[in-house]
């Protein structure tokens, strides 16, 4: 252990400033690549269903939701947890670990699992949430779209499942202080990293009028853009904006409030995928996954926007094909990014029961896709 220790604080700067900190939280023996040599084959229904669950594995989910309340309540938890299909000693990456309330539900089920986040106050909590797993589970803090370097770094050369739980947790918008959250005065700060560089305030005190209503409206959708913008480039002529509240209360101006929804959501939430740089992100770590998932391995991803879902679906939609085809070719050719069979066409959504005790969740959408043995995707 020592010595993987050593190995990733040597290679830390390569992928992350801050990755090195904390890298492996207990784990005694490594799962490095002696887990079988062929996997078998997942089925697309193996194991059981959420909705077939036994009570008892029923109670034991809702009540690690339930557990995990006061940092983030897992979302899909039952459907997550039934389409990794864990087992003993499959090693699973949580790419953005969070609260650590799906890797909990792949640890009870005998998994090892590798948890990423960037987030240090999440990987804190989870950290101490599954220590009890001292043999199974490693944390390590860092960008999940440097996962593959770091998978590397510590001697893994294959998973059986990957998680991507995309978006901010319940616990960095309740954190007045991150910055993420409209209701309460904190700084504008919306990084999910605190050592990265750029911060909100940086964005709207600094950027020309152009480029800010390019944000909203493409990371926002927000139709108000070129206003909103324009209110924001004269109102800082005399004072820079520095607190979440003073932003919400322009964007309000500008927008009167219609129902529930703050007129204020919509650039807040470009806001932060901007600093995060989130899309490219999520884009550059989908294109890692097919040289790390082994055959028969689950992609499983959670989108909470439809930016978000656009991009997986574009991506699942493209390395599923085993033939493609352009009106103007002569005729249809091989698909070289054919990796991929999907476990189903649609998303799967919450439950009417999991949005009445999360309202959070009701934007979630969870899409599945098995990983296809190297011959077949490279021969069909």
């Amino acid at each position: 252990m020592r010595e993987l220790i050593s190995r990733l604080l040597l290679n830390r700067n390569s992928y992350s400033a801050n990755c090195g900190a904390n890298i492996l939280y207990h784990l005694s023996d490594w799962p490095q690549d002696d887990c079988r040599g062929v996997p078998e084959q997942v089925g697309l229904r193996q194991g059981k269903s959420p909705a077939s669950l036994s009570p008892d594995n029923q109670n034991n989910s809702n009540h690690s939701r339930k557990a995990v309340s006061g940092y983030h309540e897992s979302v899909l938890l039952n459907e997550v947890t039934h389409y990794l299909a864990p087992g003993d000693d499959k090693l699973f990456l949580d790419a953005t670990l969070g609260g650590g309330g799906h890797s909990e539900q792949l640890l009870k089920r005998g998994a090892k699992v590798i948890g990423l986040d960037q987030d240090p106050a999440a990987l804190s909590f989870a950290k101490s949430r599954l220590s009890s797993y001292d043999d199974k589970f490693g944390a390590i803090q860092g960008n999940f779209r440097d996962f593959g370097e770091i998978l590397s770094t510590i001697g893994i050369t294959g998973l059986d499942g990957l998680l991507l739980d995309l978006g901010i947790s319940s616990r960095q918008v309740d954190d007045a202080e991150r910055g993420f959250s409209f209701s309460k005065p904190g700084p504008l700060d919306m990084r999910m990293d605190p050592d990265a560089e750029i911060t909100a305030a940086e964005l709207i005190n600094n950027c020309e009028e152009e480029e800010l209503a390019r944000v909203f409206y493409e990371y926002g959708e927000e139709r108000a853009s070129r206003r909103i913008a324009s209110a924001i480039v004269e109102r800082r002529k005399d004072k820079f904006f520095e607190c979440t509240t003073d932003l919400a209360n322009l964007v309000e101006s500008i927008i009167p409030r219609r129902g529930k929804k703050h007129p204020a959501t919509r650039v807040f939430q470009a806001l932060r995928i901007a600093v995060n740089n989130e899309l490219r992100v999520l884009e550059e770590a989908l294109a890692e996954v097919p040289k790390w998932l082994r055959p028969g391995g689950r992609l499983v991803i959670i989108s909470f926007h439809s930016l978000e879902d656009r991009i997986v679906k574009s991506y699942l939609k493209r390395c599923s094909r085993s033939i493609i085809d352009k009106p103007e070719w002569p005729e249809p050719k091989k698909n070289p990014d054919y990796c991929f069979k999907l476990v189903m066409q649609k998303g799967v959504i919450p439950s009417k029961d999991e949005v009445r005790d999360n309202p959070r969740a009701r934007s979630a959408r969870l899409r599945v896709a098995e990983r296809l043995p190297m011959q077949v995707s490279n021969t069909d």
